[in-house]
């Protein structure tokens, strides 16, 4: 009896532990209005297989509704890189991105910190991560300079090791 107790409460734990968290943007890693940007999340802890991209507003004159700028976005891809259109929305605080189921998109799965999309042309924050990889401001996209080692582990799901390394993505 203790034995399935015990083998009941890890697998609980387990279930409790899995998580969704947004990574970026944050209160500190912000958008830049009609430009490339970047959304990131926890794919390894994350329970769910998709879910639906949402931009909210605290501020309803910017922002009415939540807005779904994907509909569908696979778990497994870790991040997106938000398109010009969009991340169309006006330069302001108080945007928030929710990761929401794509049946009821009231049910929210994940909700990132407040952050501010910038007018265009401002740049980017600096950003260094433990992987390997840094980002430095720029007026521009985020430039990112990254090892073959480091990019080895974000080989995409079915992509050949042959052509991983055609494209440059794993050092042989």
């Amino acid at each position: 009896m203790f034995h399935r107790l015990a083998l009941a409460s890890v697998a609980f734990l387990g279930v409790v532990s899995a998580q969704l968290t947004i990574t970026s943007p944050s209160a500190n890693d912000w958008w830049v209005a009609q430009s490339l940007n970047t959304l990131a999340w926890t794919c390894d802890t994350s329970p769910y297989q998709n879910f639906t991209i949402l931009l909210t507003n605290s501020n309803l004159s910017i922002l009415p509704a939540p807005l779904a700028i994907i509909a569908v976005q696979d778990n497994f891809d870790c991040s997106e890189t938000i398109t010009q259109q969009q991340s169309a929305q006006p330069a302001g605080t108080g945007y928030v991105v929710q990761l929401a189921s794509t049946v009821n998109e009231t049910d929210v799965y994940a909700s990132s910190q407040p952050f501010e999309i910038k007018a265009l042309g401002a740049t980017y924050p600096t950003t260094t991560s433990s992987a390997g990889s840094s980002a430095t401001g720029s007026s521009a996209s985020p430039t990112t300079t990254t090892t073959g080692a480091a990019l080895a582990q974000y080989v995409p799901v079915g992509l050949s090791m042959a052509a991983a390394l055609a494209l440059g993505l794993v050092v042989a």
